[in-house]
């Protein structure tokens, strides 16, 4: 066997790591089809936004099902397994569902930036069929970056400690092939998105804290409700990156020093690609820990500080802009099926915040 392939890690190291993607693969596979199968349950009601979380359950699960198994099988080998045509096809899959993934939620921040609406005004509705125009988008835009070096514009190679494959980054000084495929990579796949992920996120906040800048009475104590959406916000926007940014951190140490490759310890280039691998687990125990609870506070917020803008509002003009701002709200984030009155939304909201102050502390 090539000797690239060859595992440059001890067997004891090797076992571990195996164990560990065992169990990042069994999480990852079990949470994400946990997503899909309640998506399925009510796909009918899903709304458009929703269908974002949906591919991003289905790019996490289809890595841990496409290349984890490669990886664990390596592992207990002390040896790639395959040679070239699997390292290709490894790299293949990372670069398709990596891409796809990052791009998922930097359009899931856009999408959530402009659904949040300003009050007194509403978010900007979507239709399912623009939502999955997108997703086909993004995944074109995955399949096209991953073709690139089967079409000779940069390559895939084996990693420092020989048990994954990834694009070749220590060819970054060898041609300019190589260095303007990887600049453009790093650029229009990975600073961008980030960027993209961060700021809309932060927008969000900006908003939401808008909102409760608007409602003048001080019997509603909403910082609960703020830590709760800002904490949301922050976990996936910086979930993906912190899983992320110690692989880019060696990759881009191995561009610039390829000839001191051999003077890094495997062991550390192996450490930051078993943490990334981690990012297939935890969004969807975020998703089914705020789906149920942050977003429904958000809704009831969003009625209630329209309420409140209407205050002068005949009753009859009042109602007949509430149902239609809460028509509008739900086509846009989620359906509770409420209809109480704006004195009824107060007398809730208020007593929702005491509760989860008296239990967050």
């Amino acid at each position: 066997m090539d000797d690239k392939y060859m595992s440059k890690l001890s067997p004891t190291v090797d076992f571990w790591a195996g164990m560990y993607l065992v169990i990042i693969a069994m999480l990852s596979i079990l949470g994400n089809a946990a997503v899909l199968v309640s998506a399925a349950r009510r796909l009918t009601l899903l709304k458009a936004p929703e269908l974002l979380t949906v591919n991003l359950a289905i790019t996490d699960i289809g890595m841990a099902l496409s290349m984890y198994p490669l990886s664990i099988a390596s592992a207990f080998n002390h040896a790639w397994i395959g040679g070239d045509t699997s390292c290709l096809y490894y790299g293949l899959m990372g670069m398709i569902f990596s891409i796809t993934s990052i791009m998922t939620l930097a359009v899931m921040g856009m999408v959530r930036y402009l659904v949040t609406g300003s009050p007194p005004k509403t978010g900007i509705k979507f239709q399912r069929r623009t939502v999955s125009i997108v997703i086909s988008g993004i995944w074109l835009y995955a399949g096209l970056w991953a073709l690139f070096p089967l079409l000779g514009w940069g390559s895939y190679g084996p990693e420092p400690f020989g048990l994954a494959c990834s694009i070749d980054w220590t060819g970054y000084g060898e041609s300019l092939n190589h260095s303007t495929f990887i600049l453009a990579l790093s650029v229009l796949c990975t600073f961008l998105p980030c960027l993209v992920i961060v700021f809309t996120y932060f927008g969000i906040a900006w908003k939401l804290h808008r909102a409760y800048q608007s409602i003048q009475s001080n019997d509603f104590q909403y910082g609960n409700i703020e830590k709760k959406i800002t904490l949301m916000a922050v976990m996936i926007s910086l979930g993906f990156i912190i899983a992320w940014t110690p692989y880019v951190a060696v990759s881009f140490w191995s561009m610039f020093h390829s000839q001191e490759q051999s003077h890094m310890a495997p062991f550390v280039t192996l450490l930051p690609c078993l943490f990334a691998k981690s990012s297939t687990v935890y969004n969807p125990f975020i998703y089914f820990i705020f789906r149920r609870t942050s977003w429904h506070e958000l809704l009831r917020l969003q009625r209630l500080v329209f309420c409140c803008s209407h205050q002068a509002s005949s009753p009859a003009e009042g109602a007949k802009i509430e149902g239609k701002m809460v028509r509008g709200t739900d086509s846009t984030i989620f359906r509770d099926g409420t209809d109480e009155t704006c004195m009824g939304l107060m007398g809730a909201s208020s007593r929702q915040s005491g509760n989860e102050i008296m239990t967050v502390g």
